[in-house]
């Protein structure tokens, strides 16, 4: 593998033009080796949550991250699985590249420089070579999630040296192999790599920096720590007891919290808040603030009941529990006290709502049922559609590209007045009935919510009907919709489903043995969310050696 050489003195347009030439030949590389299946990635790439996380906890919180990254890719339900397959542009190289040399420069700044750097050069004008290296090995280990090999500890502290003398500035030295680093596949990229395994003759297994990453960036949407790091090189990571103890540990850490927040949100579709817009004429409350604070009352309600009280995972749906800022109370019209400052952050305020209320569980939430509506209207089908493929892993058709939508649409329509009208309507189409019969019955109980979660019961004066049908169970509302949502079996067998292929990578195939074990564990245990993330994090499916890693070890 070539070293990236990226001296802070050539042009973005440079690096780009030699990391796009990498990422090429790799590409060109994996699909003449791999099968045609994408069933088991040997890859991903960082998405821009776990490139945030790790700079985070590389470098702390004070290191600031601007700029965009590339669009993610969505595939059988999760972002998670479409960067198995996601390449870089070249714009996204640029901006990478941009990236890299402003946290570079952070982390060697006056401001940073004595805490995150553990020594001092002899002379701040002038290359160290000792100093060089302590650093740039120790930051690397964490960022490459292995340790580095004497060779690339040697480049980069090579480079280092160049880039000092050039510019008279040890630090700036110390800042051009630091973004290196930072722009290196070893870093943008998480491999999986294979060893012999010695208990399996003529077998393989991940080996333990591999292992370390896998559980990671499942358990905590993170790189590896320092103590797993030390698991898998001294080979407690592959022995039945370490790995327990390094899952046991990892679940009891805060960690855990960023890890079952950044699944929620990818399970969730949270992904399309980035281009959620409502028509202020008709939602003036609804602002940048509150959609912000709607993905997080959601993550907090599921922090709260999954990871705090270890509750059960059917529970989200139907607890009154939630929590609410002065912003997102108005919106859903309810009095609250809040006592924060003006100009300050509001304040996370507990709030159970009443048990005659129509709120309850978080397909209440603006998270939902704004999300899954157009910009000045609600839409049953929309929502309908959600709950089934996010919720229940169900596959949903899309409408045939020459149906008209045209009463759906308008909301001032003389004679279908309501929603429900207008898509009874529509359905009438033999196209469109198909699907409508699956998403509408559901979706129609959440019509108590408008476009941005506001409660309404009447819509052009005309009195809304949420009375529905889910898999043969009929309900009223949005209250009787969660109650038949928590006893359908395919909500828990989804989020199963889901944890395992958000760990490994891939979708279990139907009728999978190692997926119904851990369903039936996670029934076992009252539905606890995090007794499902031990079971995935010790399981088979999480560290299986796909077809083709033994095809290129043979081929090599």
């Amino acid at each position: 593998m070539n070293k990236l050489m990226k001296p802070t003195f050539s042009t973005a347009a440079a690096a780009a033009s030699v990391l796009s030439g990498w990422l090429l030949a790799q590409d060109v590389s994996a699909a003449a080796s791999a099968p045609a299946s994408a069933n088991a990635p040997l890859s991903w790439r960082l998405g821009p949550g776990q490139y945030r996380q790790t700079i985070v906890e590389v470098f702390g919180p004070s290191i600031s991250i601007t700029g965009r990254f590339d669009p993610e890719y969505r595939q059988d339900g999760l972002l998670t699985i479409g960067a198995r397959t996601a390449s870089i542009s070249a714009s996204g190289v640029e901006r990478y590249d941009e990236l890299a040399e402003n946290i570079a420069a952070q982390v060697v700044d006056e401001r940073n420089r004595d805490t995150l750097i553990p020594c001092k050069p002899a002379s701040a004008t002038a290359s160290d070579e000792a100093c060089a290296r302590q650093f740039l090995s120790a930051a690397g280990r964490l960022l490459y999630r292995r340790a580095l090999t004497e060779e690339e500890i040697a480049a980069s502290v090579k480079l280092a040296g160049i880039v000092s003398q050039a510019k008279h500035d040890f630090y700036a030295g110390l800042a051009g192999a630091l973004g290196n680093m930072l722009l290196s596949p070893n870093f943008l990229y998480v491999y999986k790599t294979f060893e012999p395994d010695p208990e399996q003759n003529g077998k393989l297994r991940l080996d333990g920096y591999s292992k370390a990453s896998v559980l990671s960036f499942f358990l905590w949407n993170a790189p590896p720590d320092d103590a797993l790091l030390s698991a898998a090189e001294n080979g407690e990571i592959h022995t039945k007891k370490g790995l327990r103890r390094q899952v046991d540990r990892m679940l009891a850490s805060p960690s855990l919290e960023n890890g079952v927040r950044a699944f929620f949100s990818d399970m969730l579709g949270f992904s399309e808040f980035e281009t959620l817009a409502k028509d202020p004429m008709f939602f003036p409350r609804f602002t940048p603030r509150v959609i912000d604070q709607a993905q997080e009352q959601t993550l907090r309600t599921i922090v709260d009941l999954l990871v705090v009280r270890q509750g059960d995972y059917r529970d989200l749906f139907t607890t009154p529990d939630t929590f609410l800022t002065r912003s997102l109370a108005a919106l859903y019209g309810i009095p609250i006290v809040d006592t924060t400052d003006n100009g300050q952050p509001e304040r996370w305020i507990p709030y159970s709502f009443p048990a005659d209320d129509p709120r309850a569980g978080i397909l209440s939430h603006a998270s939902f049922v704004a999300l899954h509506s157009p910009s000045g209207r609600s839409s049953p089908t929309d929502r309908g559609k959600a709950l089934r493929e996010y919720l229940l892993c169900q596959a949903v058709p899309s409408p045939p590209a020459d149906v008209s939508f045209a009463v759906v649409q308008d909301t001032n329509h003389p004679v279908y007045r309501t929603a429900r009208e207008r898509l009874g309507a529509h359905a009438t189409d033999a196209a469109c009935s198909g699907c409508h019969k699956i998403t509408d019955p559901i979706g129609l109980a959440l019509e108590n919510f408008d476009s941005a979660g506001g409660f309404r019961t009447t819509e052009n004066g005309a009195q809304i009907d949420t009375s529905g049908e889910l898999n043969g169970t009929k309900f009223d509302g949005p209250v009787g919709l969660a109650k038949a949502l928590r006893s359908d079996p395919a909500l828990t067998a989804c989020v199963a489903t889901r944890a395992v292929a958000y760990a490994s990578g891939r979708t279990p195939r139907r009728g999978d043995a190692e997926l119904k074990r851990i369903q039936a564990e996670f029934a076992d245990n009252r539905y606890n969310f995090v007794e499902l993330l031990r079971e995935v994090a010790l399981s088979d499916a999480l560290f299986s050696v796909p077809p083709q890693a033994t095809q290129l070890v043979t081929a090599r």
